[in-house]
């Protein structure tokens, strides 16, 4: 007699889920992304986590970090020239620098992507011309155009912000307009238009797909390029002005103490290459993950 036959029903993966599992596996991203988990925790609940008011004077001119023979842990980082607790000010100025810029960052990649898109699906002269316009735009380092969007504006956190958003824009839009250009002249979107599909399903179910990795290298790059131009324009003196705790604004505040309190400079530039740095890791370990997953 023959045998029973028993079959198991097998568990096919879904691109997100191996997508998922690529990404577990690269432990410098998985590090990095709780490491940018804690950066956001702690952005968001800086009033309740800082040891002390940002702006409140300790009396206890420049003390060294607790690590030092001369520090004390109750000033676990120290102060600044103004006796301020250096630890309460890095972490209320996390929202001022770090806070700010993802949220600019996010906001220009919303507007960028839509434009981008709609740019993309355009051929003809409306196509080159605006081709045109954004090289001559890109031409112009997003920091500079920044700087000339705040001269006209005038200096405060609102009028950066504006700036750094709109400069932010023109380069979002270049890369998904290229992105989806390229997608629409391979033939499977020709096939896809021969077979009566309209522009909207070619967009959502064929295109869209096809770019995401183009999309999370922008998104991050838009993060890291927001963060450090928060923190030149702070430093420069044209952004959050002094007391802000701003990170930027803090290290052009005691630059000329690098040498006889060097924790007041070495401490907010930490800050600033640690939140850029994880940035990347997490968006660095998507794109590997996305390619990976469509593998």
């Amino acid at each position: 007699m023959p045998s029973n036959s028993v079959y198991v029903e097998q568990h096919i993966p879904t691109q997100f889920e191996r997508t998922w599992n690529a990404f577990r596996r690269n432990k410098l991203a998985v590090i990095g992304f709780w490491c940018l988990v804690g950066l956001i925790l702690v952005t968001l609940f800086a009033p309740l986590l800082a040891p002390w008011s940002p702006q409140h004077q300790t009396g206890h001119l420049l003390m060294a970090p607790s690590w030092v023979q001369s520090g004390q842990i109750e000033y676990f980082l120290g102060t600044d020239d103004l006796s301020r607790d250096m630890l309460s000010r890095l972490i209320a100025g996390s929202r001022l620098t770090f806070g700010y810029a993802l949220m600019t960052a996010l906001a220009a990649s919303v507007v960028g992507v839509a434009i981008g898109v709609l740019a993309g699906m355009t051929k003809g002269l409306k196509s080159s011309v605006l081709n045109h316009i954004l090289d001559s735009i890109l031409s112009i380092p997003s920091l500079l155009l920044a700087i000339i969007v705040v001269a006209f504006l005038g200096v405060g956190e609102t009028q950066v912000l504006l700036a750094i958003w709109l400069s932010l824009i023109p380069r979002i839009i270049r890369a998904v307009y290229t992105a989806v250009h390229d997608e629409i002249g391979k033939d499977y979107i020709i096939a896809a238009r021969l077979d009566g599909a309209n522009d909207f399903y070619l967009l959502y179910h064929s295109i869209l797909p096809n770019i995401v990795i183009v999309l999370s290298t922008e998104i991050t790059r838009a993060i890291s390029v927001s963060i450090l131009d928060v923190a030149a324009l702070g430093f420069l003196g044209l952004g959050a002005q002094p007391p802000a705790p701003e990170w930027g604004a803090m290290l052009g505040d005691s630059v000329e103490l690098i040498f006889t309190a060097p924790w007041t400079v070495t401490l907010p530039g930490m800050a600033i290459a640690f939140s850029v740095l994880v940035v990347n890791l997490v968006g660095e370990g998507i794109s590997q993950a996305i390619n990976a997953g469509t593998e």
